[in-house]
């Protein structure tokens, strides 16, 4: 089994990267099957970034804060624990926006597609799913629509629910509503097709991230799972991630 080793930029992660490539005769990733990834959350999410297209699924160890993605970090069996590993696969989002000036940009999300007012003012935004106005005006700082994947990291802070990998759901918080008061968002089938429209994206801009992708001044951006993009993920078995996700709902 050939393994590349990618690092995140702190010095645990980097020489974590120096010790377990002497040790497993790492490779380079276009030549790896298994690309082992160090760090932390934040960094899983630019590995899966950077390897999109890529045939060889990658193998978190936790180098870094949070690992929620993460394996524990082992210098020893490695490729005992690869290859017992369970396989995940996950679809990113594909966000198209439309801004102000006419400019339309696309743009991949491993974990969510923000919407997000950029002034003073709050934002005003209407939201269609599959063709159907659900929410005439949205009031607030913004609006998430996230992937399981993404369910644990902005998502919840805004109080979001944690998604299990695998359930083909999306899910739609809202950020700070002020309007509806209590509306507290929403769970889609995987294949909603969601239209936001920024009500007077002028007196009130609004800007439009997908993951690392930022567009300013939007005034209409479309968001769905993206079939065709296929990321593979490895978990140890005893990793147990939907035991991980179920704690997380509980953890005070």
């Amino acid at each position: 089994m050939k393994l590349a080793f990618v690092a995140a930029k702190t010095a645990e992660a980097r020489n974590a990267r120096t010790a377990l490539a002497k040790r497993y005769n790492g490779v380079t990733p276009a030549k790896a099957d298994v690309i082992v990834a160090l760090g932390g959350d934040g960094f899983m999410l630019e590995t899966l970034h950077r390897y999109i297209g890529e045939e060889a699924p990658i193998y978190g160890m936790n180098r870094g804060t949070v690992g929620f993605l993460m394996n524990e970090f082992k210098q020893i069996g490695l490729p005992e624990r690869i290859a017992k590993a369970e396989r995940v696969m996950l679809h990113p989002l594909r966000m198209l926006a439309e801004t102000v000036r006419g400019k339309s940009i696309e743009a991949l999300a491993i974990n969510e597609v923000s919407l997000l007012r950029e002034s003073r003012q709050a934002a005003k935004i209407k939201i269609s799913i599959d063709g159907h106005v659900r929410l005439k005006e949205l009031v607030g700082d913004g609006v998430i629509v996230c992937s399981p994947a993404g369910s644990t990291a902005y998502n919840l802070s805004a109080h979001g629910s944690i998604i299990p990998l695998g359930s083909d759901l999306l899910g739609l918080t809202p950020i700070s509503a002020f309007r509806p008061r209590h509306w507290r968002g929403a769970l889609l089938p995987a294949a909603a097709e969601i239209v936001f429209e920024v009500l007077e994206p002028i007196k009130r801009p609004v800007s439009a991230v997908a993951d690392f992708t930022e567009v300013r001044d939007v005034k209409r951006v479309y968001v769905a799972e993206e079939r065709k993009v296929a990321l593979n993920l490895l978990f140890d078995p005893e990793h147990n991630l939907e035991e991980r996700i179920l704690a997380e709902q509980f953890w005070g």
